[in-house]
């Protein structure tokens, strides 16, 4: 049976790209359960209404087919798991990375029924997002060593480009997390007409409003970032390899605040938002690409005093 199972380096990377974009589907499709109001389509989990099989309504079929989709998902990804153990060469990296997908996926269906049983409470909405986002930072990495051998790419040596890079990164996070409060203050609370929803109001009337304009702040200062990074990147000539991912953050982030602005003066529609969380989800998975890129710096060598202990020197290239 292992020997059937055994894998190639390079079957092993379509694997391990095919689990990427299933765990990006699932959020798209979770996302379109929220804005069709199907959120509660389903009133109890794991079941739909106390029945294997949902009730012939749209909500219910909604909500039940994203349920199904996380199914087939969390297969995926428990397939991409036993394949990095008969993967050949074993490499041990590929296989932490791969076992700890299918834990994601269980802990999003957990908390998927948590959300479901406290009536889509904003608190339990958003962190179900920035569980999925936790879950394509170890997806990508998954993808993204796999197309790399071990130890093959030399260390990076631009401490600035590489630490701007880094930064970049609980900067989108922020980003990300802001938008998930945009929408837990919105319309879009994901429960059909009559169904009683909490939606965030710790300014009252005005919350949305407040989080809307504090979300576009952060965005604003995001893609400024990016921006001057990768100008940056330019005159220190860091090549096409590291500026092109910056390129493409840059760019999904000017679709974003296009499609932002827009969907804003047109009062937030459903279609809309969900075209704005597909362009979060693409440039959060940008991101992480542009981070992987830059890759891990060389250490610092220290300079020793003539005559002092060689060990002194290997105590400082600790630091990276």
């Amino acid at each position: 049976m292992r020997d059937r199972l055994t894998v190639t380096p390079k079957q092993y990377r379509i694997v391990a790209n095919i689990t990427l974009g299933a765990l990006v589907l699932i959020v798209l499709t979770g996302a379109g359960v929220r804005l069709t109001g199907s959120g509660l389509g389903c009133p109890d989990w794991p079941k739909c209404g106390g029945n294997a099989l949902p009730p012939l309504s749209t909500h219910a079929l909604i909500e039940f087919g994203n349920r199904a989709i996380s199914g087939l998902v969390g297969v995926m990804t428990v397939v991409a798991a036993v394949l990095a153990y008969t993967r050949r060469p074993f490499r041990r990296d590929l296989a932490w990375l791969a076992t700890s997908l299918p834990l994601f996926v269980l802990a999003q269906a957990v908390l998927g029924g948590f959300t479901v049983r406290e009536h889509l409470a904003p608190g339990f909405v958003m962190a179900h997002f920035c569980l999925s986002m936790l879950a394509l930072v170890v997806a990508v990495a998954l993808a993204w060593r796999s197309a790399h051998q071990a130890g093959s790419r030399p260390r990076a040596t631009d401490r600035l480009m590489v630490w701007c890079i880094r930064l970049l990164l609980p900067l989108g996070a922020l980003t990300i997390f802001a938008g998930t409060a945009a929408t837990a203050a919105g319309p879009h609370a994901g429960g059909s007409p009559g169904q009683r929803i909490h939606r965030l109001h710790f300014e009252g009337a005005d919350t949305l409003n407040w989080v809307i304009h504090r979300h576009a702040t952060i965005a604003a200062l995001f893609g400024v970032a990016v921006v001057a990074i990768w100008f940056t990147g330019r005159r220190r000539d860091a090549g096409e390899r590291l500026l092109e991912p910056l390129l493409v953050v840059g760019v999904l982030l000017a679709a974003q605040g296009l499609v932002g602005s827009v969907q804003y003066e047109l009062k937030l529609p459903s279609d809309m938002v969900w075209v704005h969380v597909t362009l979060a989800t693409v440039t959060w998975v940008a991101l992480l690409w542009a981070v992987a890129e830059a890759g891990l710096l060389v250490p610092w060598v220290a300079t020793v005093p003539e005559g002092e202990p060689q060990a002194t020197a290997s105590r400082l290239e600790s630091v990276r």
